[in-house]
Formats: structure tokens, sequence, C-alpha cells
């Protein structure tokens, strides 16, 4: 239930007595930006795979949504990382990653263990395409 709590008791349990700290936070995944961004060509190049492969008037506006989605799922965590207040993270070089490695939930991946795991999906959602594509232009 609901209790009423005087303004003056409301005063004396909410007051603040140490401001918080600015804390550093890491936006930057972790990875290096070609990673991401292959991840987004490869999903993109799907789109036009399937919209040169099967387009008709009646598919324009569902590809059409569904690369401007795309374009978002990718763009808003550019934004976030990049957002304020400014934070003295970067992305990884290659050579860094290359060298370090990454370190995840279940275990340190090598970087090129840490390419595969993130760009399997994506490489077979394409060739998938493509090969929807080849049956296609086939029959």
């Amino acid at each position: 239930m609901v209790e009423h709590i005087p303004q003056k008791d409301l005063a004396r349990i909410a007051a603040i007595t140490d401001a918080p700290t600015a804390t550093k936070v890491d936006r930057t995944f972790g990875l290096p930006t070609g990673l991401y961004v292959a991840t987004a060509a490869a999903y993109m190049a799907f789109i036009g795979v399937m919209a040169l492969t099967v387009m008709n008037p009646g598919l324009v506006m569902p590809l059409s949504i569904c690369a401007l989605l795309l374009v978002a799922a990718f763009a808003v965590p550019t934004l976030w990382a990049r957002m304020k207040p400014e934070n003295e993270s970067h992305p990884l070089t290659f050579d860094q990653f290359r060298h370090r490695g990454i370190e995840t939930l279940s275990g340190r991946l090598t970087a090129s263990e840490a390419t595969i795991q993130v760009l399997i999906l994506p490489v077979l959602i394409l060739a998938w395409g493509l090969t929807c594509a080849v049956i296609i232009a086939l029959t």
C-alpha cells in the first residue's frame, strides 16, 4: 500500500550525502571497426542479393524497411559509442586485435577465432542468399 511521508521526513531520507563519481565506460565493443563494418556489409549484401534476385513492385516496401532497420541497427550503436561524456577508450586497431585477441565470457579468443565468431552468421546468411539466387536463376 501507499504510505504518506511528510515533506520534512522525505527531505531527511532523500538527502544525498556523496555525489557519484564519474566512471569510465568502454563503449567500443572491444573489436576493431573493420569487423563491425564487415558485419553490416554482409547483411546489406544479403538484402541487395534478395532485392536483385526476387524484386517485384510488391517487395519494394518490405526490402526498403529491412534496409532501413539494418542501417538503424548498426547506426545506433555507432552513435552510442561516440556519445558524451567523452570516453578515453577507442576501438582496437587490427594490429592490437591481432596481438591481444579478445577476452569473452567463455574465455580468451585469438583474433582469428573472434573474427570467425563475429562473422559466421552474416557470412552464412549471405551464402544462403546467394544459394537462393543461383537456384532461382537456374529454374
